[in-house]
């Protein structure tokens, strides 16, 4: 064997090591931004229930719309921590009572008529959306790692390690209706 292979496949398995260097090096990052994603978007939820908790008990809110939308941000705020399925469907069930609560526009306007029922719809609405797009980043660092880890090259080598395959999360996040004229 000349020189000159010796040469070509030291560098051939460069360039390999190389890319599985980065490629692993992708993975960890997307994981990072994934662990991040999920606590921001914890964060945002806990906000979005701690807001219509207070819309609720701020008296601005008819008594049985307030009853609903206070026992759904409760139930969101103590659903279970470590089960996803539990808390998607509580945080669920708060946009579905937000929803329900606000979807009349006589209801809106008598809460517009207050200076703290205004406020407290325009914060609710700002919680909502951020929540929406705290949703949309987690789910699409989730799809990101998913596509790099169903590369055969990763799977048979096991770039992953043994990092536990990413979650998308997945619940009711709309806005309700008409909550804040633009």
């Amino acid at each position: 064997m000349s020189w000159a292979w010796v040469v070509v496949i030291v560098l051939v398995l460069l360039v390999f090591g190389l890319y599985l260097s980065m490629t692993a090096g992708r993975l960890d990052r997307l994981h990072q931004r994934i662990d991040t994603s999920v606590l921001a978007l914890d964060a945002l939820l806990l906000r979005r229930s701690a807001v219509a908790l207070e819309l609720a008990t701020s008296g601005v809110m008819d008594p049985a719309s307030a009853i609903v939308v206070a026992e759904a941000a409760h139930g969101a705020r103590t659903a279970g921590e470590n089960d996803n399925l539990a808390r998607a469907g509580a945080e669920s069930a708060l946009t579905q009572a937000l929803v329900i609560a606000l979807g009349e526009p006589e209801e809106l306007a008598l809460i517009r008529g207050t200076e703290s029922g205004s406020e407290l719809l325009a914060e609710l609405d700002a919680a909502c959306r951020r929540v929406e797009l705290g949703r949309r980043f987690l789910n699409d660092a989730v799809r990101a790692c998913r596509a790099v880890r169903s590369q055969t090259l990763v799977r048979t080598l096991r770039l992953a390690g043994h990092a536990p395959w990413p979650q998308s999360w997945e619940m009711d996040d709309s806005v309700p209706d008409g909550l804040v004229t633009r």
